[in-house]
Protein backbone atom coordinates (compact mmCIF):
# COMPACT_ATOMS: atom_id res chain seq x y z
CA UNK A 1 0.00 0.00 0.00
CA UNK A 2 2.93 2.32 1.23
CA UNK A 3 4.70 1.86 -2.60
CA UNK A 4 1.31 2.22 -4.28
CA UNK A 5 0.73 5.59 -2.49
CA UNK A 6 4.63 6.43 -3.05
CA UNK A 7 4.45 5.34 -6.64
CA UNK A 8 1.45 8.05 -7.47
CA UNK A 9 2.84 10.93 -5.64
CA UNK A 10 5.64 10.36 -7.41
CA UNK A 11 3.78 10.03 -10.86
CA UNK A 12 2.26 13.12 -9.82
CA UNK A 13 5.04 15.09 -9.10
CA UNK A 14 7.15 14.30 -12.49
CA UNK A 15 4.07 15.17 -14.40
CA UNK A 16 3.77 18.55 -12.58
CA UNK A 17 7.25 19.50 -13.21
CA UNK A 18 6.77 20.49 -16.69
CA UNK A 19 4.14 22.94 -15.98
CA UNK A 20 5.81 24.61 -13.21
CA UNK A 21 8.67 25.04 -15.40
CA UNK A 22 6.46 27.17 -17.96
CA UNK A 23 6.78 30.82 -18.04
CA UNK A 24 3.45 32.50 -17.00
CA UNK A 25 2.71 34.68 -19.91
CA UNK A 26 2.36 38.04 -20.41
CA UNK A 27 -0.23 40.37 -21.40
CA UNK A 28 0.64 42.40 -24.88
CA UNK A 29 -2.16 43.64 -25.79
CA UNK A 30 -6.24 44.13 -25.85
CA UNK A 31 -9.26 43.29 -27.40
CA UNK A 32 -12.48 44.72 -27.98
CA UNK A 33 -15.81 43.15 -30.82
CA UNK A 34 -19.37 43.43 -30.87
CA UNK A 35 -21.09 40.54 -32.67
CA UNK A 36 -24.74 39.33 -32.97
CA UNK A 37 -25.43 35.99 -32.42
CA UNK A 38 -28.17 34.03 -33.72
CA UNK A 39 -28.93 30.28 -32.47
CA UNK A 40 -32.00 27.45 -33.98
CA UNK A 41 -30.12 24.81 -33.31
CA UNK A 42 -26.46 25.53 -33.83
CA UNK A 43 -25.38 29.26 -32.73
CA UNK A 44 -23.84 31.54 -35.94
CA UNK A 45 -22.27 34.14 -34.31
CA UNK A 46 -20.78 37.81 -36.83
CA UNK A 47 -19.15 41.16 -35.96
CA UNK A 48 -16.42 43.43 -35.86
CA UNK A 49 -13.88 44.72 -33.52
CA UNK A 50 -10.31 46.10 -32.71
CA UNK A 51 -6.89 45.16 -31.94
CA UNK A 52 -4.50 46.74 -29.95
CA UNK A 53 -0.90 46.19 -30.22
CA UNK A 54 2.16 48.13 -28.87
CA UNK A 55 0.04 51.24 -29.17
CA UNK A 56 -1.50 50.86 -32.46
CA UNK A 57 -5.27 49.31 -33.41
CA UNK A 58 -6.20 46.69 -36.28
CA UNK A 59 -9.37 46.28 -37.33
CA UNK A 60 -10.92 42.91 -36.85
CA UNK A 61 -13.83 40.61 -38.04
CA UNK A 62 -15.02 37.68 -35.83
CA UNK A 63 -17.30 35.01 -36.82
CA UNK A 64 -18.48 31.85 -34.99
CA UNK A 65 -20.01 28.97 -34.49
CA UNK A 66 -21.50 27.31 -31.22
CA UNK A 67 -22.88 23.67 -31.05
CA UNK A 68 -26.36 24.01 -29.62
CA UNK A 69 -28.32 27.31 -29.28
CA UNK A 70 -31.38 28.86 -29.42
CA UNK A 71 -32.05 32.70 -29.71
CA UNK A 72 -30.70 35.70 -30.62
CA UNK A 73 -28.22 38.34 -28.90
CA UNK A 74 -26.00 40.83 -28.95
CA UNK A 75 -22.37 40.28 -27.46
CA UNK A 76 -19.93 43.13 -26.73
CA UNK A 77 -16.40 41.50 -25.71
CA UNK A 78 -12.97 43.02 -24.35
CA UNK A 79 -10.38 41.18 -23.52
CA UNK A 80 -6.58 40.90 -22.94
CA UNK A 81 -4.41 39.22 -25.47
CA UNK A 82 -1.24 36.62 -24.64
CA UNK A 83 1.48 35.29 -26.43
CA UNK A 84 0.89 37.78 -29.79
CA UNK A 85 4.21 38.28 -31.28
CA UNK A 86 2.67 40.35 -34.41
CA UNK A 87 -0.70 41.56 -35.26
CA UNK A 88 -1.33 39.22 -37.80
CA UNK A 89 -0.64 36.41 -35.19
CA UNK A 90 -4.60 37.28 -34.21
CA UNK A 91 -5.73 35.63 -36.91
CA UNK A 92 -6.88 31.98 -37.02
CA UNK A 93 -9.60 30.13 -35.06
CA UNK A 94 -9.91 29.81 -31.46
CA UNK A 95 -11.24 26.73 -29.20
CA UNK A 96 -13.63 27.77 -26.16
CA UNK A 97 -15.13 25.38 -23.29
CA UNK A 98 -18.13 25.84 -21.32
CA UNK A 99 -21.90 26.41 -21.48
CA UNK A 100 -24.01 29.85 -20.31
CA UNK A 101 -27.31 31.39 -20.60
CA UNK A 102 -28.22 35.33 -20.68
CA UNK A 103 -31.53 36.67 -20.97
CA UNK A 104 -31.87 40.37 -20.98
CA UNK A 105 -28.31 40.65 -20.00
CA UNK A 106 -25.23 38.47 -18.83
CA UNK A 107 -21.46 38.61 -18.03
CA UNK A 108 -19.44 35.49 -18.51
CA UNK A 109 -15.59 35.44 -18.49
CA UNK A 110 -13.45 32.67 -20.88
CA UNK A 111 -10.46 31.93 -22.20
CA UNK A 112 -9.38 30.39 -26.02
CA UNK A 113 -6.69 29.86 -27.31
CA UNK A 114 -5.57 29.64 -31.33
CA UNK A 115 -3.59 27.02 -33.35
CA UNK A 116 -0.60 29.79 -32.91
CA UNK A 117 -0.29 29.61 -28.78
CA UNK A 118 -2.30 33.02 -28.68
CA UNK A 119 -4.37 33.30 -26.09
CA UNK A 120 -7.10 35.61 -25.04
CA UNK A 121 -8.93 36.30 -21.57
CA UNK A 122 -12.33 37.49 -22.61
CA UNK A 123 -15.59 39.20 -21.06
CA UNK A 124 -18.72 38.88 -22.98
CA UNK A 125 -21.92 40.99 -22.31
CA UNK A 126 -24.49 39.23 -23.55
CA UNK A 127 -27.88 41.15 -24.09
CA UNK A 128 -30.99 39.67 -25.43
CA UNK A 129 -32.23 36.23 -25.23
CA UNK A 130 -30.06 33.06 -25.62
CA UNK A 131 -29.43 29.91 -24.33
CA UNK A 132 -25.56 27.91 -25.48
CA UNK A 133 -24.46 24.70 -24.38
CA UNK A 134 -21.04 23.02 -24.61
CA UNK A 135 -17.84 25.06 -26.04
CA UNK A 136 -18.08 26.74 -29.12
CA UNK A 137 -15.32 27.94 -31.67
CA UNK A 138 -15.02 31.45 -33.88
CA UNK A 139 -12.19 32.58 -36.06
CA UNK A 140 -10.55 36.22 -36.66
CA UNK A 141 -9.55 37.16 -39.24
CA UNK A 142 -8.14 40.99 -40.20
CA UNK A 143 -9.79 42.60 -43.73
CA UNK A 144 -7.47 43.63 -46.25
CA UNK A 145 -7.00 47.09 -46.49
CA UNK A 146 -8.69 49.11 -49.72
CA UNK A 147 -6.62 50.53 -51.90
CA UNK A 148 -7.44 53.25 -53.96
CA UNK A 149 -6.98 53.16 -57.90
CA UNK A 150 -4.56 55.43 -59.05
CA UNK A 151 -5.15 58.05 -61.44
Amino acid sequence: MRRAILAVLLGFLIMAAPAAAEKPLAPVGQITFEATSLGVGATMSWGKGWLTFKGKSYPILVQGLGVVGLGLSQVKAKGTVYNLKKPSDIIGDYAEAGAGIALVGGVKGFLAKSQKGVVLDLTAEQTGVSFNLGGGAFTITMPQPRHKPKG
